[in-house]
């Protein structure tokens, strides 16, 4: 299995605002996408800093999914929450249970 971490810095006052749009955007569609495994969002409401994570089958599932341009746009949903653009990575799962 493969994680896409995307580290988030978003506006305070619109930390409620992007968890709800995850919650009701991303969420539903990840869950539609081929290889999807799981998503979580990790927030800190002191500062609006947050970590999401996706878990996928394989590699290929996880680029399939940045090349079909979902990933791209659900990042463009919250451009208006965002203090800095998000940092992305991509990890290979030593242990998931």
């Amino acid at each position: 299995m493969y994680a896409r971490m995307l580290i988030i810095q978003v506006q305070l006052d619109k930390l409620d605002e992007a968890v709800q749009l995850f919650q009701e955007s991303v969420v539903p569609f990840a869950r539609q996408q081929s290889g999807f495994v799981s998503i979580m969002l990790l927030t800190d409401p002191s500062n609006g800093q947050g970590v999401s994570v996706s878990i996928w089958e394989s590699e290929a599932d996880l680029k399939a999914n940045e090349a079909s341009g979902y990933f791209q746009e659900q990042l463009a949903r919250f451009s208006s929450l965002f203090v800095v653009p998000p940092v992305r990575t991509i990890y290979e799962v030593s242990v998931h249970s």
